[in-house]
């Protein structure tokens, strides 16, 4: 069995680390946080694994994840590189939905194979994520060799694999936050609108609830277009006018943010109105 290390276990780290372990996948070795209390949390959250928080304290493995943040990447790699713990043969993959594989040149310069693993979900409650896991997408990118370890232990941890472009990573990883971040951003937008019609707060939330959960049920089974309703659906231009104008009298960056959805809901709308015909 192969020996699987982690540099930077948060959210996506734990679970992955504890979903690898609970699988056989990999043997858990250390996982390295930059606090010894974390990586214990880390540890406990895993079921398996040594906590270390000194770079000195690592020891060789076969399989390194790298789940710290984007910025912080490429920098990583290359501390990892100098305490001379990798091998010819060794994998080192990353986490991040937006960059590359080829973050990790300088793991790629010392003859090790590169992958990036990137799991289509929220992290916000990891212990729901790792109980859950199963039949989660993760798409993967990189060398050969590196997907050739990481396919099936991902299987085995009960992912489903999407193999994707690293010239897309950008592209791809901003579908993902359309989804996930923005839609939450959506939803405080509604909130804040809400508010400012004189609204209290658990009442907005009992009026977005519904509409927010059926609209994306919708959406997501009988498709897009479909699922659209509201003025713009009903060829109320003047009402959206309006309303857009008060919006931006509200408040400025709201204003835009609903004009900008002005000519793409159009677009969705007349897609809509042409399958009907």
């Amino acid at each position: 069995m192969k020996r699987f290390s982690v540099i930077g276990a948060g959210k996506v780290g734990r679970v992955l680390a504890q979903r690898f372990h609970v699988s056989a996948a990999f043997q858990m070795q250390q996982i390295l946080n930059r606090t010894l209390p974390s990586a214990q949390q880390a540890c406990a959250f895993a079921g398996a694994g040594t906590a270390v928080a000194d770079w000195a304290q690592l020891t060789p493995a076969d399989v390194w994840m790298l789940a710290v943040g984007d910025d912080h990447l490429a920098a990583v790699c290359q501390q990892l590189v100098k305490q001379d713990v990798l091998q010819p043969g060794n994998v080192v993959f990353h986490c991040s939905g937006s960059k590359a594989s080829t973050e990790l040149q300088a793991a790629t310069a010392a003859g090790v194979a590169v992958a990036s693993v990137h799991p289509v979900r929220s992290f916000a409650n990891p212990a729901l994520v790792a109980a859950d896991f199963s039949g989660t997408i993760c798409s993967i990118e990189g060398d050969a060799l590196a997907l050739d370890v990481l396919s099936p232990a991902l299987q085995s941890a009960g992912a489903t694999l999407v193999q994707i472009s690293a010239a897309n990573k950008l592209l791809y990883h901003a579908g993902s936050v359309f989804a996930s971040n923005y839609l939450v951003t959506l939803i405080e937008v509604a909130l804040q609108t809400y508010a400012a019609a004189g609204i209290p707060p658990q009442q907005a939330l009992a009026m977005a609830a519904p509409l927010a959960r059926q609209s994306l049920e919708n959406a997501l089974t009988m498709g897009c277009a479909a699922a659209l309703t509201g003025p713009i659906a009903r060829g109320d231009l003047e009402t959206v006018s309006r309303q857009q104008a008060a919006v931006q009298c509200w408040n400025r960056d709201t204003g835009e943010l609903y004009r900008s959805f002005i000519p793409l809901t159009r677009q969705l709308a007349s897609k809509r109105h042409h399958s009907e015909k």
